[in-house]
């Protein structure tokens, strides 16, 4: 159940009330009894919880790790293609199945 705060207009009495959304929304005031107890706008008291909802998940900068590849993986390229080389090789082209007519 839902905390809610409420406040007097008239004499100031404020008070935390745990009610079930359902309950009716107080308006007489406990303390000078005054239709004036309205419900305050307050933060919301909850934290989401489960993958990618808790606090500390990217504070390092990083995703956790999940286990699972959501796309191809590349491979990191080859130290020696990478030094000065400027531009990318071109692909390799596939070779063509040898037919042998005998």
């Amino acid at each position: 159940m839902p905390i809610y705060a409420y406040r007097c207009d008239e004499c100031g009495f404020a008070k935390d009330v745990l009610q079930k959304m359902s309950d009716p929304v107080l308006t007489v005031c406990p303390s000078c009894g005054q239709p004036a107890f309205k419900k305050q706008l307050t933060a919301a008291g909850f934290q989401l919880k489960g993958t990618g909802w808790y606090a500390t998940d990217f504070r390092g900068g990083k995703a956790p790790a999940t286990g699972t590849a959501s796309g191809p993986v590349e491979k990191p390229a080859p130290a020696a293609a990478s030094e000065g080389a400027s531009a990318p090789a071109p692909a390799a082209k596939p070779a063509a199945p040898a037919s042998d007519k005998s």
